[in-house]
This record gives C-alpha cells, structure tokens and sequence, in this order.
C-alpha cells in the first residue's frame, strides 16, 4: 500500500507540487498547484498510483474506467489495465459540455468507475458523471490521486482518493498574492 508519505516523495521527485501564483479551474486563485501531468510523464510512477487506486476498488467489479480530459486519459488508461477493464475519456464538446467521442461507449448496466487526477471543487467529476449515468452506466465510484476539495465533495458514490491535501484558495477579490501585484498564471487544461 502507498502510503501519504510516500506518494508525497513521488510528487517531490517528479515536481508536481508547484508554488508561485495560480489561476484554477474553479476560477480560485492559490498560491500551489498540483500539475500531476508532471507524474504521469513517468510510466513506473504513474503504474505504481494506478496499481494502488486499482487495489483500492478491486472488491468491486469494473467494466469501464473513465476520465475526463486530459488529466483522466492517463489515469483511467493504466488503471483499466490493472483491473481488467476498458478505459476511455470524456472530451469537451465546442459548446463546453462534456462528451463521449472517437466511438466510444458506455453500454446500458455497465458499471463505470469515473477517474481524476485532482479533485478541487468536483466539477468536471460530476460532468463525468452525469454523462455516464445518462448513458446508463451504472456509477460505482470515484477515484483521485489527490483530494484537495477539503473534505467538501459528495458525488453520491464512494470516492477514493490516494492522498488528501488541504491547498489554500482565495477569490479573486480576497487573493493577497493579487494586492501584492503578482498576476496568476492559469496552468490548467481549461480555457
């Protein structure tokens, strides 16, 4: 089993941690940020976080892994491969709305387990979801590298993180790095 520690040695090596001035996803600015891309450019780092996450729901059966892009694609990818299962990816449409595309699909009744590499606000997450679900895949699960929500995401299924990391988060208009003059820099896939 990984342990905190040790997954925190593998973000270390790997410089996933970064500090500096940061514009999220959620639209949040920080003054850390997670760019677990940076892991997964490592095959034997991003096996060993999938094996474990793998391992964490192996008592339930998974036909189908899904992320959202892009942090989901590698993840789901090598999970899939430790679980037995197919592994796809969602991708935003031109209208921003979450979709299934390149031919793949979820079949009526096939139990979906939805994957992520950070979790802030849960928003893409439940996108995935909800698409899954509306597809008829049955939604067994969630599963992280890292939960940075605070404890504060419910996604209606177990969600399994492999590391709970609290990363403090102002609005624009309380950020101290904003009224010291840094601008942020928005490192995330999203426009």
């Amino acid at each position: 089993m990984l342990t905190a520690e040790k997954i925190l040695e593998i973000f270390r090596a790997t410089e996933v941690l970064q500090e500096g001035h940061f514009l999220l996803t959620s639209g949040r600015h920080s003054a850390r940020y997670l760019q677990c891309a940076r892991v997964f450019q490592y095959p034997e780092q991003a096996e060993k976080l999938c094996a474990e996450l793998a391992a964490r729901f192996s008592g339930q059966r998974i036909d189908v892994c899904l992320g959202p892009a892009l942090g989901g694609v590698i993840l789901a990818y090598e999970t899939a491969k430790h679980l037995g299962c197919r592994a796809m990816f969602t991708e935003r449409e031109q209208d921003g709305k979450m979709a299934l595309r390149r031919g793949f699909r979820i079949n009526p009744g096939e139990r979906v387990l939805v994957l992520e590499d950070v979790v802030t606000t849960g928003g893409s997450v439940r996108e995935v979801l909800e698409l899954a679900g509306s597809l008829g895949g049955a939604l067994t699960g969630v599963g992280a590298v890292v939960d940075r929500s605070g404890g504060s995401v419910n996604f209606g299924v177990p969600f399994v993180p492999l590391l709970r990391l609290e990363v403090e988060t102002f609005s624009a208009a309380d950020c101290p790095l904003c009224r010291e003059g840094s601008a942020p820099v928005k490192p995330g896939s999203r426009k």
